[in-house]
């Protein structure tokens, strides 16, 4: 998961029609390819998905991923500039969130809840 923030909000995304939980919100994410880092992956999904330049900072917290086998690693990251322009395949909507925002959307992971909950407010 990619924690990515500018001036106080979170780049949260709403996964497309085509995508398993269609319409639901969340972080970026995505899988390792072979042989890339965890950080590097947190560069390629920002650029694939919402074409931009992020700058990894650091691994933040992992967590098991709702209703699937496998473990979430969440990085934070921070972008300088640019509006985020969504690979519609993957991705129908893209906003820039307060925590208070991404609290109130309808469709969020309970990983996720818990994540701006409890760890985002204690992260500088």
């Amino acid at each position: 998961m990619a924690v990515v923030r500018r001036e106080g909000r979170v780049l949260m995304v709403q996964r497309g029609p085509r995508s398993a939980f269609a319409g639901w919100w969340q972080p970026l994410s995505g899988r390792l390819e072979p042989g890339e880092t965890q950080a590097e992956a947190v560069v390629r999904e920002a650029r694939e998905e919402v074409g931009l330049d992020v700058q990894p900072l650091r691994k933040v917290w992992e967590c098991p991923a709702d209703g699937v086998d496998f473990w979430l690693h969440w990085w934070l990251a921070d972008c300088a500039h640019g509006e985020p322009v969504p690979d519609r395949d993957e991705i129908a909507d893209a906003r820039w969130l307060t925590p208070e925002e991404i609290a109130a959307l309808p469709r969020t992971f309970a990983g996720d809840r818990e994540f701006f909950a409890r760890i985002f407010p204690s992260l500088d």
